[in-house]
C-alpha cells in the first residue's frame, strides 16, 4: 500500500479501523502506529479513528433512511445461515432500537469496476450479500458502512488492500453512489501474506508479529524484504530499505492512469 501510493506521488492515510467496539484496545492502536513508524511507514498526517466518527456515519445513515432505503433487523447470523441475507426484515417495520441491526436495502444491480492488479470485475452485490448491515446487533458501525462512508469523506481516491476483501467492492461502490459519491475510488487488491497455501498470518492465531521479530533483533529491512518474500513481490528474502519499496511494486500496480487529485491508501486492522 505505502509503495503503490507513494509511486503515484500520492498521500497515505492512516485509518484505524476500530469500530467494533467489544474487540478494539486502544494499546492496540498504539502499537500499529509503532510499528509503523520503526518500519518507516509514515502516513501524512495523524490517525484517523473511526471509533471518533459516530456522528459522520450517523448523518450517512440519516441521508439513506430520507430515501427509504434504511430498516431495523433482528435476524441474528444463526437464523441468516450464510453470507447473504434474505430480506427477511425488510417489510416488517420494525422499530429500530438496541439489540437490533439496521440495515440498507440494495437494490439488483451489476457492479463493474477494473482493479489495478485483477482487472475487469463484475459483481452483483444483492445476489453476493443481500441488504447491507450498517450498524450490527450490538451497536457497532460494521467495516462495509464505516469505511465507504470514510473513502468520500476523506477524498480518498486509490484504495489498496488484500485479496480477501475483493469481493467487498461492488457493495462499498453501489453504497457510495446512493451516499452521493460521483466517481468512485478506484482499487488494488493485493496478494496475503500466506503461512500455508489456505491459511493467512493472523495476530489472532498468534503468529509472530513485527513486534516479536525486532524484539529478536530483526531490522526493518530484513522485515520488509521477508514480507515482500511472502507476497511474491521479490523472488527471495533480501534487506529491503524504505527507499526501496516503491521499485519492487509489479508494473501492473503502477499503470493506474490519470489520477485527479490526491492518491490515497488505506491502512486496515
Amino acid at each position: 500500500m505505502w509503495g503503490v501510493t507513494r509511486a503515484h506521488g500520492g498521500r497515505v492515510r492512516l485509518r484505524i479501523e476500530d469500530h467494533d467496539r467489544q474487540r478494539s484496545r486502544r494499546e492496540y492502536d498504539q502499537a500499529i502506529v509503532e510499528d509503523l513508524a520503526w518500519l518507516g511507514f509514515t502516513a501524512d498526517g495523524p490517525p484517523v479513528r473511526q471509533s471518533d466518527r459516530h456522528e459522520l456515519y450517523a448523518r450517512a445513515l440519516d441521508r439513506l433512511r430520507a430515501q427509504g432505503l434504511v430498516y431495523a433487523c433482528d435476524c441474528s447470523r444463526a437464523e441468516i445461515g450464510g453470507p447473504r441475507y434474505p430480506g427477511t426484515c425488510r417489510d416488517r417495520r420494525l422499530e429500530e432500537i438496541a439489540g437490533r441491526g439496521v440495515r440498507v436495502r440494495l437494490e439488483p444491480s451489476v457492479e463493474r469496476f477494473v482493479d489495478l492488479r485483477h482487472g475487469s470485475q463484475e459483481q452483483q452485490p444483492s445476489e453476493q450479500c443481500g441488504d447491507l448491515l450498517a450498524i450490527d446487533r450490538a451497536g457497532n458501525w460494521t467495516y462495509q458502512f464505516a469505511v465507504t462512508v470514510d473513502d468520500l469523506q476523506q477524498g480518498v481516491t486509490l484504495v489498496i488492500r488484500g485479496d480477501d476483501l475483493l469481493d467487498s467492492t461492488g457493495r462499498q461502490l453501489q453504497l457510495a453512489r446512493l451516499l452521493g459519491r460521483e466517481e468512485p475510488p478506484r482499487f488494488l487488491h493485493h496478494p496475503l501474506i500466506m503461512k500455508s497455501a489456505e491459511q493467512k498470518l493472523s495476530k489472532s492465531d498468534g503468529d509472530t508479529g513485527i513486534r516479536e521479530l525486532r524484539a529478536r533483533g530483526w531490522t526493518p529491512a530484513r522485515v520488509i524484504g521477508h514480507a515482500a518474500a511472502l507476497a511474491g513481490l521479490i523472488s527471495a528474502p533480501r534487506d529491503v530499505s524504505i527507499e526501496e519499496v516503491s521499485s519492487i511494486i509489479p508494473e501492473e500496480s503502477r499503470r493506474s492512469g490519470g489520477s485527479r487529485g490526491r492518491v490515497d491508501g488505506r491502512h486496515q486492522t
